[in-house]
């Protein structure tokens, strides 16, 4: 039965969980406002910090995601990283489906990176 080869099944699922972080980044810088109001809603406080750390840490996490360097470890950060962002968007927004602004993105996401994680 044709289909994928699991290790490059993993290397591009590897590569799309790195890849996803830099719109996320971007649109720290493109929509500040909204970032830091988001930030302080979920109780980051002082916002700017913490949005310009999870941009750090965001282009940080795609980099060594797509790169593949120290990915067993890198996609477990991502994974815990998605799962508090996840947390901090259930405690603003109160919603699962991500359509409507829900953590269900988040959450997807983040069970990939652990995914990635374990099989790595």
């Amino acid at each position: 039965m044709p289909g994928f080869h699991f290790p490059a099944a993993l290397v591009i699922l590897r590569v799309v969980c790195g890849l996803f972080f830099l719109p996320h980044a971007i649109g720290k810088f493109t929509a500040r406002e909204a970032a830091f109001k988001f930030f302080e809603a979920a109780g980051f406080k002082p916002a700017p910090p913490f949005a310009y750390a999870a941009v750090a840490l965001e282009v940080g996490l795609a980099a060594l995601l797509v790169a593949g360097v120290y990915a067993r470890p890198v996609a477990g950060l991502a994974a815990v990283y998605l799962f508090i962002a996840a947390a901090a968007v259930i405690k603003v927004e109160k919603r699962w489906l991500w359509h409507i602004g829900g953590c269900e993105y988040p959450v997807f996401w983040g069970i990939c990176c652990l995914i990635v994680a374990a099989a790595s």
